[in-house]
């Protein structure tokens, strides 16, 4: 049943029977319909839950909070000012209150995304998760079917998609502006933001620390495989651990891979390469690595080659661009150059607006600036979001059929970086041909009770 049906008639269901469940907005009838959803959000801690909270959900109404720490969503609730239910288990949360819930946010740590974003799914719930949409690309292509089956708008937490600067240049480059694009340059300095994202235990497994007594940590591993807690996962080390996170490729290529993949139509890559690691312990997510993808040509296109760069380099040595007035990927602070046979656009590491080399071309461009083709976002991606859902917008940009496939280009080159090795990629069948051995992780086990989106 469509989600706009199974609305309106557990609305009309709960009013027959004199319930006292909120209604649902969006199948009131009458002139206040659409005007409001109930949000739940899953991982309601920390300040990446607060986005969606100062980004527009805060016009909604907020109905549930899950997390697996009470004491770090504490903060949130008292600032948001809410009594709302909460929940440690985001499935006990939708088995109790499924039917009053329109929407969920989901910010969990990567591992998790998949199963709370499926089984929202599963019960006509629309979704907003941040990036990376999954941790193995058998997920990011189940989410793809699921947001068919269950016909529920999607959004990943991409937040640059939504913005004027990266559709001026997609315009830019689809309309020939810098030429024919054959190579590009992403890069994030890394390996941590505010010195908390990365760990670097002296041996693996780490040492085992004691649990904080508000940490449901069980529930916190979720699929992964049971282990001892270790005092650096929490807050953000997470993403130093293969098995939880995917690093800054994992991380910040969902922001800075964004534009080329959109304004170049990207599939996935025939085949990724490790060009230079650091070293780190089996498990851990190098301090350091340059990754090459190779796209076949596509339509009027060419083939491409993307290189991503992440932690310290000698910019001396790699990264030369030597040409159009750049000197290499991080010249002018840029996050990402495509090299055109014309010119260069350079964008940041969130997209935004562009910036084209040579400075004659920028001075065309902007005099003659191309069409615009895209249509604009108002009020950002969970505006855009709640507007698709209330019937009141398009769908998403950054919706899971687009947001899987960016996720899988960047999987594969975390594939590439965690062995070290050249992965060639059949896309069709879904597996690395080869290193088979490799194809274990395109689909990681579960621990029993976490199994999600085997029948889809």
């Amino acid at each position: 049943m469509k989600r706009r049906s199974f609305l309106a008639t557990t609305t009309g269901a709960a009013a027959a029977a004199g319930g006292s469940l909120p209604l649902f907005s969006i199948g009131k009838p009458g002139p206040s319909a659409n005007s409001k959803l109930n949000v739940a959000f899953i991982g309601s801690g920390g300040w990446i839950a607060r986005q969606p909270y100062n980004q527009g959900c805060s016009d909604e109404n907020l109905v549930a909070f899950c997390d697996v720490d009470r004491e770090v969503s504490a903060e949130n609730m008292k600032n948001w000012r809410t009594t709302q239910p909460f929940f440690e288990d985001f499935r006990v949360m939708l088995d109790k209150m499924h039917k009053e819930i329109d929407a969920v946010v989901i910010s969990t740590p990567d591992h998790t995304h998949f199963p709370a974003t499926l089984a929202c799914m599963e019960r006509g719930i629309h979704v907003y998760t941040q990036k990376p949409l999954a941790h193995n690309i058998w997920q990011s292509r189940q989410l793809v079917k699921a947001k068919h089956r269950y016909e529920v708008m999607t959004q990943m937490g991409n937040q640059g998609h939504a913005g004027d600067g990266i559709r001026q240049s997609v315009e830019a480059v689809r309309s020939g502006v810098i030429g024919d694009v054959g190579e590009v340059f992403c890069r994030n300095d890394g390996p941590q933001m505010g010195n908390d994202h990365f760990a670097n235990p002296a041996t693996m497994p780490p040492p085992e620390s004691p649990v904080p007594p508000t940490l449901a940590w069980d529930l916190w591993l979720g699929p992964a495989e049971k282990r001892p807690f270790y005092r650096d996962y929490l807050p953000k080390k997470w993403r130093s651990f293969y098995d939880f996170g995917l690093g800054m490729l994992g991380d910040w290529g969902c922001h800075t891979l964004d534009t080329p993949v959109w304004a170049l139509d990207l599939d996935p890559p025939t085949a990724v390469e490790c060009l230079d690691r650091k070293d780190s312990l089996e498990g851990v997510i190098p301090a350091g690595s340059r990754v090459r993808f190779h796209f076949p040509a596509k339509g009027d296109r060419g083939p491409v080659t993307l290189t991503w760069f992440d932690g310290p380099q000698d910019w001396t040595k790699v990264g030369r661009i030597d040409k159009f007035g750049a000197e290499h990927a991080a010249h002018l602070g840029r996050a990402c150059w495509m090299v055109g046979s014309k010119g260069l656009l350079g964008c940041g590491t969130h997209a935004g607006a562009p910036l084209i080399l040579p400075n004659e071309l920028r001075k065309e461009w902007q005099t003659n600036p191309p069409e615009e083709t895209i249509p604009r976002v108002a009020g950002g991606p969970f505006r855009e979001w709640l507007r698709a859902i209330k019937g009141e917008g398009p769908e998403p940009g950054s919706n899971f059929d687009y947001s899987a496939k960016l996720t899988e280009i960047i999987l594969l080159g975390v594939l590439a970086q965690r062995f070290n090795t050249r992965i060639e990629w059949d896309a069709e069948n879904a597996r690395i041909s080869n290193h088979p051995e490799l194809n274990a992780f395109i689909k990681e086990p579960v621990r029993e009770g976490w199994s999600y989106g085997e029948k889809l």
